[in-house]
């Protein structure tokens, strides 16, 4: 028997940052040296970050990227490597792996199968590879591929796979994090292991990057479909696997196969597999959520953020996630009371602050509501009130969250979630004034249950925050649900209709009222202008408003 070790170093690069995401490469390589691997992986364009979008179209770009991989080359001296980078050939742009052995680049995979759907636009920066890439070490035939190449069943390379007797499969990706996500990618490897009879290697991404966070995960499957090892999500890490394999000095040889001189590995001492701890639906929503917070705001230079503290449980768990993210030390609440805010509000804005052992300012709106009123007089005297003066105290919030951004150059985070967002109940340089949205893409219900998750680690949300009916506290007895229907019936209707695309008719056959539906989708539709000019979040559900979702603002279609 030979044994391959295999290690997979999934890191966590930054788009553009070529010295730092180069460093991070050359340090893992050390590393893995250092554990006497055969093989270290990287993930799909590790050098350029992922997804580097339009600096794809700038040369300089391209060249920085492969000068960085020239950099790289030298440091795998006595190690072979896969590495992803973008490649330039013929003025064709390519996402590509490169094979690296011993100080010397041996060939370059070209991704075959470029996804164009949801969140990916690979179409438009790179062209389609067309050959395989299959390498030998001590007669051990080894595929490398590239993220979607493994995604398609019976495709192109599943059959150069299976045609040119690989054994083990290499593939690195950069594939974004859902809830539920890594069941659907075991499902896909484990699928594709057997129908090729070949160990699969996956080195999966981790990090944050605008609103897409990447949860690693990194694992290995074995030709029968047996989960062998998994490393930890949201986390950097080398995940050091042990493949024991029969040579196979009767593997296909072919002008595409490329037999590598062994390196000396006699003395290894072997390593069992490991298995990172599962985690369940609310802790991986959670963690991803700190993740893409950290990211987005370490990544852009920020240290601090400041978000206005309602009393409510949006900002309350925005602000815990920002804790967690963050450490209390960087995290400012702002309560901004007016003639509106109840007393309990109020206390528990501050009690949450105390339990989280961030900073509290309190600024009352109500002088500056007043000399707005005063000011506007005339023209207000005209007509019927409306929801004008509600507006107006979330803009006066806003306004005092981005003057205290701009002084001290915090990044104001907004509180919103997405049924909020879905129907337009939020208002534009008001409460979605803000450089991130936290909770851009968490309904409401879902909201409830990380608050509960965040209690279960440390009571710190007030109990009265959670069971309170929620309210904008813009006018006297304000509810939520004077204006929308209640979140247990909004949320469903929702994630019908923005995530699973499904028609009015469809929804009401669900169970639901027409009226209802009708009038959601109305909501929906209608406030597509306001989410176009809401800052990015953290994408945790299969669709999010942004990237995965783009409709027309101008349209009269309606779907019955």
């Amino acid at each position: 028997m030979n044994i391959l070790r295999i290690a997979l170093s999934q890191i966590n690069p930054t788009v553009g940052d070529f010295d730092s995401n180069m460093s991070k490469i050359i340090s893992a390589l050390g590393k893995a040296k250092n554990t006497e691997a055969d093989i270290v992986t990287f993930p799909e364009l590790a050098i350029s970050g992922y997804p580097p979008e339009d600096l794809l179209l700038k040369p300089k770009f391209l060249r920085d990227n492969r000068y960085a991989l020239d950099e790289i080359i030298p440091a795998t001296e006595g190690i072979t490597a896969i590495v992803g980078f973008a490649d330039v050939l013929d003025e064709k742009v390519y996402n590509a792996a490169a094979l690296i052995h011993d100080g010397h680049l041996i060939n370059i995979y070209h991704k075959v199968e470029l996804p164009n759907y949801g969140v990916f636009d690979e179409k438009r920066y790179f062209t389609p590879g067309s050959g395989s890439l299959i390498f030998g070490i001590n007669d051990i035939p080894i595929a490398v591929n590239i993220c979607e190449d493994i995604w398609i069943k019976g495709s192109v390379v599943e059959q150069h796979t299976i045609s040119n007797r690989a054994r083990v499969v290499l593939n690195i990706s950069s594939s974004p994090f859902h809830a539920g996500k890594l069941a659907l990618r075991r499902d896909i490897l484990t699928g594709f292991a057997r129908r090729t009879n070949t160990y699969v290697c996956y080195n999966n991404l981790v990090g944050g990057q605008d609103e897409l966070v990447f949860d690693g995960g990194s694992l290995i499957i074995s030709p029968q479909g047996e989960l062998i090892a998994i490393a930890k999500r949201f986390e950097e890490e080398i995940l050091i696997t042990d493949l024991s394999l029969n040579q196979q000095a009767s593997a296909r040889e072919s002008d595409s196969y490329i037999t590598l001189s062994p390196l000396d590995r006699s003395n290894r001492i072997p390593i069992k597999p490991s298995r990172a701890a599962e985690l369940g639906r609310v802790e991986e929503i959670y963690k991803a959520l700190v993740l893409g917070t950290r990211d987005y705001i370490q990544k852009n230079g920020f240290k601090k953020v400041v978000l206005g503290l309602s009393g409510g449980i949006d900002s309350s768990l925005t602000a815990a996630i920002a804790v967690d993210a963050l450490g209390n030390d960087n995290v400012i609440g702002i309560t901004m009371p007016s003639q509106y805010t109840s007393d309990e509000t109020k206390s528990d804005a501050r009690i949450l602050a105390e339990n989280l052992k961030t900073a509290f300012m309190t600024i009352p709106i109500k002088p500056i509501f007043s000399s707005y009123v005063e000011a506007l007089k005339e023209p207000f005297s005209q007509g019927n009130q409306g929801i004008e003066l509600e507006n107006l105290q979330a803009r006066i919030r806003g306004n005092i969250l981005m003057a205290l951004s701009n002084r001290f150059g915090w990044l104001v985070l907004t509180t919103g979630n997405k049924s909020e967002t879905a129907v337009g109940y939020c208002t534009l340089y008001g409460d979605m004034a803000g450089g991130f949205a936290v909770i851009k893409d968490v309904p409401k219900t879902l909201v409830y249950e990380l608050a509960a998750y965040v209690n279960e680690k440390r009571k710190v949300i007030p109990e009265t925050v959670i069971y309170r009916p929620p309210t904008a506290e813009l006018r006297p007895d304000q509810k939520d649900e004077d204006s929308l229907p209640p979140y247990g019936i909004l949320d469903p209707i929702l994630r019908a209709y923005v995530e699973e695309d499904k028609s009015l008719n469809e929804i009401t056959a669900c169970g639901f009222s027409s009226e209802t539906v009708s009038e959601v989708i109305r909501m929906v539709d209608r406030s597509e202008y306001k989410r176009r000019q809401a800052p990015p979040g953290v994408k945790i559900t299969p669709k999010a408003f942004g990237r995965d979702r783009r409709l027309p603002i101008t349209s009269r279609y309606r779907r019955s």
